[in-house]
């Protein structure tokens, strides 16, 4: 018997269904890695409100017993609003791409049918989530770009009008004392948390031409060669190499014409900074998901005009942030 349009109107092919096929896709499915780590949570709203205070902390005076404590003054805030992107994909499915599956052993034809939408489904989860791994470099960077490379969706340092944090190691001199030169550096992003946050470890992330001058440097060659002959003793290498109490590590991607990174400069991170860096999830515009808890991604399916098919359209609703970026510094050579 032939296989009619009419299985897509089942509840195998709900939006709750495929919704849920392509947030919990075969196990090696994942957005591609990120150099830093990212704090993931679903919003029901379309923006995001980040509160920044600007003062930094104060330290208790000691008093006699009895007398009046020192006054704690409320520091002044303000809330920065940052609104959502909307990524959004679409895919067919063809009747007669439906009409050529036939059921096989003890598959059922509605089985199949599901696996040959979840194929389209990850494809079209794959794009998206190279465009997270690009937004989520943005975010490092402080510019967040759209998927051509060119057009600036947005720029962290003038949302929050601020000037970002730059510094040069002077790596062309072989005089130059490299390690004071990471403690100086280190020195700016403790001034710029003031203090708000414990930091438990530093990650530089590099560009290609960045790290071979920062590596083949004279005060620095000596340990790169140390920790390269022992690199096959480690299990990984993935937190690079350290130096100065620093994991350096070169990082390389492309859109269009864009580089993820400048492969003359790197930016130091601290480590250990609750909410550095946020990932915020909204809801899709659907009647179904209006003022529900966002997901990293939706799908939803119609059937086309005269049933010649259906159509997929899977999106997500992302803001990829960083909140200090002024705790970011940029190195340059």
């Amino acid at each position: 018997m032939p296989i009619t349009l009419d299985i897509f109107r089942g509840d195998a092919f709900s939006i709750d269904t495929l919704t849920a096929a392509i947030n919990n896709p075969p196990e090696g499915q994942i957005i591609p890695p990120s150099p830093v780590d990212f704090d993931e949570e679903g919003v029901t709203t379309l923006s995001v409100m980040i509160e920044r205070e600007g003062d930094s902390l104060s330290l208790v005076p000691a008093t006699e017993r009895g007398s009046p404590g020192d006054v704690t003054i409320g520091g002044k805030r303000d809330m920065v609003p940052f609104a959502l992107l909307h990524l959004q994909t679409r895919a067919n499915v063809m009747a007669d791409e439906v009409q050529g599956v036939r059921a096989f052993g003890s598959t059922t034809e509605t089985q199949m049918i599901s696996d040959l939408v979840n194929k389209r489904l990850l494809k079209m989860r794959s794009r998206i989530d190279a465009t997270l791994a690009f937004h989520r470099f943005g975010a490092l960077t402080g510019k967040i770009y759209d998927a051509n490379g060119e057009n600036l969706l947005l720029d962290l340092f003038h949302h929050f009008g601020i000037t970002q944090q730059t510094m040069s190691l002077a790596l062309g001199a072989s005089g130059t004392n490299i390690q004071q030169k990471i403690r100086d550096v280190k020195r700016i992003v403790e001034n710029s948390l003031s203090g708000s946050a414990n930091i438990t470890g530093w990650r530089a992330v590099c560009g290609r031409g960045f790290y071979d001058a920062f590596v083949s440097h004279a005060k620095v060659e000596e340990a790169f060669n140390r920790w390269n002959d022992g690199a096959f003793l480690r299990s990984s290498n993935m937190h690079g190499f350290e130096f100065g109490e620093v994991s350096w590590k070169p990082w390389y991607g492309k859109v269009g014409n864009t580089l993820y990174i400048d492969p003359d400069v790197a930016y130091l991170v601290p480590v250990g900074i609750p909410g550095l860096f946020i990932s915020r999830f909204g809801p899709a515009d659907y009647i179904e998901t209006v003022n529900t808890l966002g997901l990293p991604y939706y799908a939803k399916q119609e059937v086309m005009d005269f049933d010649k098919g259906i159509m997929l359209e899977a999106q997500s609703n992302p803001l990829n942030i960083c909140t200090k970026p002024r705790a970011i510094i940029k190195l340059t050579k």
